[in-house]
């Protein structure tokens, strides 16, 4: 009922509107049928107010929501009205007769809220606008047909544990689709369905606040809230909507930590070495994660001396280890303190501390079989080298703590000891040498010592059960006893570590750090140096290991020595050069040390004389045939006789295959007389032959180059100068480098054959200017005609009969 009257409110509504703008329509009519000059001011004819219509109405008719009529229309049936625009002919039709609008079907304002229409009158026979055209709004009127809804739900929010009352824990949101301009469908109101009495939420934002003080994680670490959105605000008849709020409480510092007993008991064996672990201590803390890591330590000085407590990789237990090594004899029991405290206290809950707790702890030490101990934790001990096995070493003791007067037996680990070098006594721990020992093989030997503990009957049980009777003590030989694992049996036994250093003694001479084979350019001064020499003695004493140095002494000495005082010497030239030899000099050198006694040895050094190039860099070093007094050497003479022997050869093949050649020739004269054969075996003087004429007629005059200043130079002729012969270089002789030096001064010679020179003769010339002689392009080939006689008679007296055979014309007088 309600809607049917809103309905017609807005349709009345349409009608005022077109009653009040009658008057403008008729003065657009009558400027239209009367123009004239007169100005008229005109009025809008079509203003049309905004329509409405209510979304959702599902009536059974088409529904009237408003009329369009003009002025024009008198009734006559001649206006027709039109209506365009969003939704026109589908949505909202019109009667074209009397302008009556109506809506066709249910509209959602949530989906469209307003249709722009444009509404005009026209004539119905000539379509001629009796309106100008007028565009209006049809607005669709909201319904609450929406209820709120909450597009980021469900909530998750945390708060601290023990918040104050108010605090705010979230804010939550609900969409509402309808108007929020029209009437109340889009006011909504929040109220909590469940949560009470922890949690509030505000009606109009939504903010959801703590409403208790003092909430503990520990009771109860989640709450879900159930929060309701209702439109119309809140009044009965809205709609509502509801999500939830998860709200978890997070931890705070607020519990000090608890050992849940007083008094914690623990017991250790009197063996067990610092780290081993004793107990674990753990105190109670609700909390979580930082808040709940603690920090233990021990409150008693005696107790922290034999014991540390540290804390887990968790931060949660405490545990309890051995510091230092226990001993059931001395002391049996511990007793002390232990502190648990949080790391990490906030001061706003100090008030609910202290946040630490204490308990007692009592740790008992239990006896155990323990193995022999040694006097010391490791022996380090010393022996000369080169000792005849037998000789002492050292001494090492062991203990039995249990029981003293239980003997001890000592033995090698063979892998510690691999060449036996040492053996120990079984008895009373003596270590003496096996082999003699050298210090530049092995400086230091680590020895791995077992003392086993035995009582008497266990030894004579072990030496029965072998075959034999058992004695009165442990047999002293042999000395190498194989040792298993002291765990398989009922003996106890320990290990300790014996290093004993081999001392030096002066027993190795000194000798060259290396081999030394150097050279010396045959070019080098008296005194330069030729190589510095390093010895190198094996021996570690001061003394034994200075090193000394003497060589050749005398004035024929073709080198000398100076020793550096570093372990170095200095081989040098002497003042006079050693004579020229093709072999190396080898320098002997003694060397010798400062130990006690002193030792010396001889060593030689090769020295070779090379041939060096002017930066000093070794051109040679072969053993190559040098000029003396006396004459060639004996390289240089195999190489000539070589070279001689091949030219010899040479000759007698070249007679051979002339012989060969001159008899085949012969033959042919005699069996071939028809024709003339002229032989020339001679090969002809090369260039003398071309003395006769100036070959450079023949050469191209265009492409020469510009001719020297002075006469010109014939290549192809003996030259009359000779090429200046350059010096014998200084220095002594050597047969290779004359040899290239004499080839170099043959090569650059020009007066010495061969002397020839390459012609090339390719250059045709540049044509006669007289023309080709040929009769092939003449007058009388190309049909008789006759041509333009050649100038022949201007050739002189020997060209007249060759000029009568081309037509010339006589001279006159001829």
């Amino acid at each position: 009922m309600w809607g049917l009257v809103r309905l017609l409110l807005a349709w009345l509504s349409g009608w005022g509107c077109m009653g009040h703008l009658a008057a403008p329509a008729r003065a657009w009519a009558r400027s239209q049928r009367h123009p004239g000059p007169a100005l008229l001011r005109t009025r809008r004819s079509w203003v049309w107010n905004q329509f409405f219509v209510i979304e959702e109405y599902a009536g059974p008719e088409p529904v009237l929501i408003g009329k369009l009529h003009s002025d024009v229309d008198r009734g006559e049936g001649r206006t027709k009205y039109l209506l365009t625009g969003e939704g026109a002919g589908t949505v909202f039709v019109i009667d074209e007769a009397t302008g009556n609008i109506h809506v066709t079907k249910s509209l959602d304002r949530e989906e469209k809220a307003q249709y722009v229409l444009l509404a005009q009158a026209v004539d119905r026979a000539s379509n001629r606008p009796l309106e100008p055209p007028s565009e209006f709004i049809i607005k669709v009127q909201d319904i609450n047909d929406n209820p709120p809804i909450f597009p980021l739900g469900p909530y998750h929010a945390t708060v601290p544990e023990m918040s104050n009352v108010g605090t705010s824990v979230i804010q939550v949101t609900a969409h509402d689709a309808d108007d929020p301009s029209y009437g109340n469908s889009a006011k909504l109101v929040y109220t909590i369905l469940d949560g009470l009495p922890f949690f509030s939420v505000d009606p109009q934002t939504g903010v959801v606040r703590t409403a208790i003080p003092n909430m503990d994680r520990e009771t109860q670490e989640e709450f879900l809230v159930v929060i309701q959105a209702k439109d119309m605000g809140g009044h009965m008849g809205g709609l509502s909507g509801s999500t939830t709020v998860t709200v978890t409480l997070s931890d705070v510092n607020d519990n000090p930590p608890k050992f849940p007993q007083s008094l914690y008991q623990f017991s250790v064996v009197e063996t067990a070495g610092p780290g081993t672990l004793v107990g674990r201590l753990r105190a109670q803390d609700p909390d979580l994660g930082d808040n709940a890591l603690m920090a233990y330590s021990i409150l008693d000085g005696e107790g922290s001396e034999a014991f540390s407590i540290s804390t887990d990789s968790q931060g949660r237990d405490g545990l309890l280890t051995v510091r230092k090594p226990l001993d059931f004899e001395t002391r049996r029991s511990y007793s002390f303190r232990v502190e648990a405290t949080n790391t990490l206290i906030d001061p706003a809950y100090l008030r609910r501390g202290p946040f630490k707790d204490v308990a007692s702890v009592r740790v008992a030490v239990q006896d155990a079989p323990e193995p022999p101990a040694f006097t010391q934790a490791a022996y380090l001990l010393a022996v000369p080298e080169n000792k005849a096995p037998g000789t002492l070493v050292g001494q090492i003791s062991a203990a039995d703590l249990d029981s003293p007067a239980s003997p001890i037996r000592y033995s090698i680990l063979p892998h510690s000891d691999p060449e036996r070098c040492f053996s120990i006594e079984p008895e009373d721990g003596t270590i003496h040498t096996a082999t003699p020992l050298d210090r530049e093989a092995h400086v230091w030997h680590n020895l791995t010592v077992l003392a086993t503990e035995l009582g008497e009957e266990t030894w004579a049980h072990e030496v029965v059960a072998e075959g034999g009777s058992a004695p009165a003590a442990p047999p002293r030989e042999p000395s190498w006893e194989p040792c298993g694992d002291p765990q398989d049996s009922s003996a106890q036994a320990s290990r300790v570590q014996v290093a004993i250093q081999t001392l030096d003694e002066n027993d190795n001479a000194p000798q060259l750090a290396e081999p030394y084979d150097t050279f010396v350019c045959d070019s080098a001064v008296p005194g330069q140096l030729i190589q510095v020499i390093r010895a190198l003695d094996r021996d570690e004493d001061g003394n034994s290991s200075r090193v000394s140095f003497q060589g050749p002494l005398g004035p024929d000495a073709n080198f000398t020595i100076r020793d550096n005082r570093d372990g170095s010497a200095s081989l040098l030239l002497p003042s006079r050069p050693a004579p020229p030899r093709q072999a190396p000099y080898l320098v002997p050198i003694e060397l010798w040390d400062w130990g006690q006694p002193s030792l010396s040895s001889t060593a030689t050094v090769t020295v070779s004389v090379c041939r060096c190039r002017p930066d000093g860099s070794v051109a040679s070093c072969r053993p190559e045939a040098q000029l003396s007094a006396t004459g060639l050497s004996t390289g240089a003479l195999l190489a000539i006789v070589t070279c001689v022997g091949a030219l010899l050869a040479l000759v007698v093949l070249f007679v051979a295959l002339r012989r060969q050649k001159q008899e085949a020739l012969m033959v042919l004269e005699e069996e071939d007389v028809r024709e003339n054969i002229i032989t020339y075996d001679d090969e002809g003087g090369g260039e003398e032959d071309t003395e006769a004429f100036d070959i450079t007629a023949l050469q191209n005059p265009d492409g020469a180059a510009p001719p020297a200043p002075g006469p010109p130079a014939r290549r192809d002729v003996l030259p009359r100068a000779r090429a200046p012969r350059q010096p014998r270089p200084p220095g002594p002789a050597d047969v290779a480098q004359l040899l290239a030096l004499r080839l170099r001064e043959a090569d650059e010679d020009p007066s010495v054959p061969p002397y020839d020179s390459v012609q090339v003769y390719g250059y045709e010339g540049r044509g006669s200017s007289c023309g080709s002689l040929s009769s092939l392009g003449s007058g009388s080939e190309a049909g008789g005609a006759p041509g333009p006689a050649e100038p022949l008679d201007d050739w002189g007296p020997l060209f007249r009969t060759l000029a009568e055979l081309y037509g010339a014309k006589e001279p006159p007088g001829l």
